[in-house]
């Protein structure tokens, strides 16, 4: 059964969601981050994707103290990305209590430091994005192109232990316009052992079955939630298992 994960999204210390990554379309859903983790948990959910959008912008985590609390105050397992780009910022927020880190520019723009971090962090403290426009990777926060293929960078990221990766599809990003499941199911086929986390679009419940039917590892969520169009008691069949 696929694990499902909620998303809070960190700008200004506040809970946010913006479409199609423009900082410009930010909605504010909620003043404390800590609160609405302690909510996800509260009902059932053991894992959250934490995403620094001003640290993707900026180029340096922001959101480290917010970490803090959340991996304090609640038994969350939290992957923690944006703006990491050294060893030293992934040791920070191993530091501030993050259980995965999420990396995805580092590892095109940098390859000599990212294999620093899984030669002094082993890959399984990984989770990898990659970000797609038309199967074209985006980096440093969705604003530069990557000048390289998905899964030419899939190639090369799965050679050295990486084995969890989160996709998501740029231009259905808090869209809510469906998931992007040929790219994901594609993935899939080529990569058969691969924890693939889909995100990206989801709408409502349809989405997520639908990539459950297609044995889909995992899928991130959020601004359906938040928008109220994915509800706790819909996807307490997914949380008992």
């Amino acid at each position: 059964m696929i694990d499902i994960i909620p998303a809070i999204d960190l700008m200004d210390g506040r809970c946010v969601r913006l479409s199609k990554g423009d900082f410009a379309t930010r909605k504010v859903y909620n003043a404390d981050p800590l609160d609405m983790a302690k909510q996800f948990e509260d009902n059932g959910f053991s894992r959250l994707h934490l995403v620094d959008l001003d640290g993707a912008r900026e180029g340096r985590p922001r959101h480290l103290k917010i970490l803090e609390r959340i991996a304090a105050g609640t038994g969350l397992r939290t992957d923690f990305g944006g703006g990491i780009k050294s060893a030293d910022d992934v040791r920070s927020v191993v530091d501030h209590g993050a259980f995965m880190v999420c990396i995805g520019s580092m590892a095109v723009k940098d390859e000599n430091e990212f294999d620093l971090v899984l030669s002094g962090f082993g890959p399984g403290k990984i989770l990898l994005a990659a970000d797609v426009k038309d199967e074209q990777l985006l980096i440093s926060g969705w604003q530069e192109p990557g000048n390289v293929s998905l899964f030419e960078f899939l190639d090369r990221m799965l050679s050295k232990g990486i084995s969890s990766v989160l996709c998501t599809d740029v231009d259905r990003d808090g869209m809510l316009e469906g998931v992007s499941l040929k790219l994901y199911e594609k993935i899939m086929e080529r990569y058969p052992g691969l924890y693939l986390v889909a995100s990206g679009g989801v709408s409502g419940m349809s989405d997520i079955e639908m990539l459950d039917r297609s044995a889909i590892p995992a899928v991130v969520f959020g601004k359906a939630f938040y928008e109220g169009l994915l509800k706790i008691e819909d996807l307490k069949n997914y949380l008992l298992n």
